[in-house]
């Protein structure tokens, strides 16, 4: 895979906990997800930088609204799911597909990853992936389209990826995934290390991501669907035992789901 030397990578928050990942070189740069353009924008000039792509992984507001104003201002492609309506992309993709970002010659492949939504992808690259809603640092995103089976599939997918894959995702929810995982696996001294770590960054007022593909399996109950303590406090919580990593994974996410 093509990667110049002196790519940076950098979070640039919008909303309340999103991030919307700049990648530049010094003169080109491309973002992923740009649910506002104004702070893209703003980042961009403070940089003195020009915006050469546009990478989309689904098709949620906070992803995509600023998409069209960007494309639009800078002439740049904007890619994007092949399964999903988003307006303003000049190139869809699906699994299988690989691109050189334009302006970086960085070279992504990506995979399709529904659950979250029905047409997500994620773009991996060079000891990297940018992974949308489907994985969070500790966690993953809520089943708004898909079935726990395809998530379950989408997940295993990108664990499959090298141990030291950085993993960019697009929300600040560490720290309560920490919190859930703790309950779900409280023995779990990684997990209890992490959460150490993590607070201290956030208390420092740094972003906790990325994190890695190892650390996710290590801490992440829903890479650990097969670990004996998840699988047993998820029967536990569901009040049966339960047969398979996806039956694991489903009781997890539903207790997730109102966990507070």
């Amino acid at each position: 895979m093509l990667q110049k030397d002196g790519l940076r990578i950098h979070p640039v928050p919008a909303f309340e906990d999103n991030y919307l990942w700049v990648l530049e070189d010094g003169r080109h740069a491309a973002v992923v997800d740009p649910g506002d353009e104004h702070p893209v924008q703003a980042f961009l000039e403070s940089r003195g930088l020009a915006l050469t792509a546009i990478l989309a992984t689904h098709h949620h507001g906070d992803h995509v609204g600023g998409l069209e104003w960007l494309a639009k201002r800078w002439g740049c492609e904007a890619f994007g799911p092949a399964g999903e309506k988003i307006d303003g992309l000049t190139r869809r993709l699906r699994e299988g597909d690989r691109i050189v970002v334009p302006g970086l010659d960085v070279e992504l492949s990506v995979l399709d990853v529904p659950g979250h939504t029905r047409g997500h992808i994620a773009y991996a690259g060079p000891n990297l992936v940018f992974c949308g809603d489907t994985l969070f640092a500790c966690g993953c995103g809520r089943l708004f389209e898909g079935t726990p089976a395809q998530m379950a599939d989408s997940l295993s997918k990108l664990a499959r990826l090298p141990a030291a894959t950085r993993v960019y995702c697009a929300h600040e929810y560490t720290m309560a995934n920490i919190r859930f995982a703790l309950a779900v696996e409280p023995g779990n001294a990684k997990l209890f290390e992490r959460s150490l770590r993590e607070a201290a960054a956030r208390a420092a007022g740094r972003p906790t991501l990325p994190s890695t593909i190892g650390e996710e399996l290590d801490t992440n109950p829903f890479l650990r669907c097969a670990a004996p303590e998840v699988v047993a406090a998820a029967s536990k919580h569901a009040g049966r035992a339960l047969a398979t990593p996806v039956e694991v994974f489903t009781a997890v996410r539903e207790w997730k789901n109102g966990f507070r």
